[in-house]
């Protein structure tokens, strides 16, 4: 009985190392030196001198966590898991590395949605289910074979599912994560590469549904983000296949491009065919899937894969943290969009409008930008929205006094602090380093560390090399010096950009409370709506044609400004009544069609 009982305790721990962090020829090694077990005399840590990085024993470890402290760089985790997920492992990459739990089962002829934060093992799911990987159940250095393999999901829907892929040789294609990476495995024109992979007869219906008309003639290495991301969809679009996967089909898209999108992606459904896709655009993602599966767990460490749910359950229980099945909570604290703002506080802060902008136009090549006056007071966020290409950027940049306007009209000078749109890493050294360059006094006060930098988790990455930091990371240092510079206005330009779900909701809680706080101003461009209406004290709506001629309206209250876009959109938005999150309707149901007649495009009533 006993050894039993020793066994669960050996399977439920999780060593993990993490290979950038541990450096054994420049420390003394202190893990093994503090470990109990090592000086009992059992080889529960060993580091050789030819070791690249430690070996932790999972089956001697006793979970003390002693070396977890002791580690100077901070190279260790020791993470005790719930007991009933030992049977469940699905793939292991290496000894004291990733461990996946479990896998997202997909139906055929509905869209499957993945729903976790960065590092949680969707990825890996994915190229599970397309195939290219094999799962080894965690047995990384004795592989099982199908027949194993199979054994082990016997009497469950992946049963079937695999047996499909290796009897009917099944064809997955991905529409990969990262699309900016596409110019260095893909050259050609955009026309000619569509025209080459063309398989099914919606060739046409791709270019008009995407925009990619004004593009076919383009070299892929000229295209920007959200050019080469809706190039990627149509592309995987295209083709006939029996697995479709998307893997963040939203990044760099503005909100309609996304709901495009979104649309594109359903209209490959087929009775026979599966559809799954990654995003962490929540009111993305709702529109697009029929059902959700979350993952969770500790990134890089392990990830869980729940049973599926219907999307609105499945999106809530992701922003509550708990998963009711399994009695489970994965995060301390419940994410809710409650906007606690009366009419008297909106009137009250109509009255003290501080600064002023005047008309202005810019003219930018064969673009003209008019801006219609404003005014904007302290402790207040205002929000632009418009598709690409109809100067938002242009608008921030003329604020910073970084444009001049045409002619001889005068922008106000302001002390500015801006984020912009794409974050190129030059700086050579740490993050830490950085912070204390560019922003030395912010990064010293106890405020802003309590206010900004932890929420926003920069201690794991505080002395990792700049250079070295992956889109989400580099994202958050960005987000980090923009708030720490002094300034009375804050432009950011897209700060949920590569962020997960997760982190996209904790960066506006953050630059939310921040302007709050500083009584400062905020002008933010942002494309994810759940973001923008939680950030949103008012609105700046855009108007006019991509790229030839956009007019920046006056800045207008939350409800009027959504109102106006979302009707140009011709989609409308209701409350969830747990969270309070916007729900997009699906098109022509019937709260679409009450909504539509009534004016009513966005609710705002709790």
């Amino acid at each position: 009985m006993s050894s039993k009982n020793s066994e669960n305790q050996e399977l439920t721990r999780v060593a993990i190392v993490n290979g950038d962090k541990c450096k054994p020829k420049k420390c003394r090694q202190e893990c093994k030196k503090s470990c109990p077990v090592v000086k009992m005399g059992k080889m529960c840590i060993e580091v050789t001198p030819n070791s690249k990085i430690a070996f932790i024993s999972e089956e001697l470890c006793i979970g003390c966590g002693i070396c977890v402290k002791r580690c100077p760089f901070g190279a260790i985790h020791i993470i005790n898991l719930p007991t009933n997920l030992e049977k469940e492992v699905t793939h292991r990459y290496s000894a004291n590395s990733f461990k996946l739990h479990r896998l997202p089962v997909p139906r055929p002829g509905q869209v499957l949605g993945l729903v976790g934060t960065n590092g949680i093992g969707k990825s890996t799911a994915l190229k599970i289910l397309a195939g290219k990987l094999k799962p080894n159940l965690g047995r990384f250095d004795d592989a099982p074979d199908w027949q194993d393999i199979l054994k082990h999901f016997r009497g469950s829907e992946l049963q079937n599912y695999f047996t499909k892929i290796l009897e009917d040789n099944l064809k997955a294609i991905i529409k990969p994560q990262y699309v900016d990476h596409l110019p260095k495995a893909v050259s050609g024109k955009v026309g000619q590469l569509l025209e080459a992979k063309q398989e099914l007869e919606n060739r046409q219906l791709m270019i008009d549904n995407l925009d990619l008309k004004e593009i076919l003639q383009r070299e892929i290495s000229q295209l920007s983000g959200g050019e080469l991301q809706r190039f990627a969809i149509s592309f995987v679009c295209i083709q006939k296949a029996d697995i479709y996967m998307f893997d963040e089909p939203s990044s760099y898209l503005d909100v309609k491009q996304r709901l495009n999108a979104a649309k594109t992606i359903r209209s490959l459904l087929k009775p026979t065919c599966f559809v799954i896709v990654v995003e962490h655009d929540l009111s993305v993602l709702d529109y697009l899937s029929d059902f959700i599966c979350v993952l969770y767990g500790v990134p890089s460490v392990y990830g869980v894969v729940t049973l599926p749910f219907s999307v609105r359950e499945g999106i809530n229980i992701f922003l509550d943290g708990k998963v009711p099945t399994e009695n489970l909570r994965f995060r301390e604290e419940s994410l809710t969009f409650r906007l606690a703002e009366t009419a008297d506080e909106l009137q009250d802060i109509q009255n003290h409008r501080r600064y002023k902008y005047p008309s202005m136009t810019k003219t930018m090549g064969d673009f003209k930008l008019n801006v219609q006056p404003g005014q904007f007071t302290d402790s207040e966020i205002i929000v632009m929205l418009g598709e690409n290409g109809t100067g938002k950027t242009t608008f921030i940049r003329l604020l910073a006094g970084i444009l001049k306007p045409d002619g001889d009209q005068y922008v106000p000078e302001l002390n500015v602090s801006y984020k912009p749109q794409k974050i190129a890493p030059k700086f050579q050294g740490t993050v830490r380093m950085l912070f204390l360059k560019k922003i030395k006094a912010a990064f010293m006060h106890p405020q802003f560390n309590t206010d900004v930098l932890k929420p926003l988790q920069t201690e794991s990455i505080i002395d990792n090399e700049v250079a070295n930091l992956s889109g989400g990371e580099l994202q958050r240092v960005a987000i980090c010096l923009a708030l720490g510079a002094p300034a009375d206005i804050y432009l950011i330009d897209e700060p949920s950009a590569y962020l997960d779900s997760e982190q996209r909701i904790i960066a506006a809680k953050v630059i939310k409370r921040f302007i709050l706080h500083a009584k400062k101003t905020a002008f933010i461009v942002e494309h994810d709506f759940i973001m923008a209406t939680y950030l949103a004290d008012r609105v700046v709506v855009y108007d006019g044609t991509p790229s030839v001629e956009a007019t920046a309206g006056s800045p207008q209250s939350l409800l009027t400004g959504m109102n106006k876009f979302l009707s140009s959109l011709e989609i409308t938005f209701r409350r969830d009544p747990t969270n309070y999150r916007p729900r997009i309707n699906k098109s022509e149901s019937v709260k679409d069609k009450e909504q539509k007649a009534s004016g009513n495009y966005f609710f705002l009533e709790d």
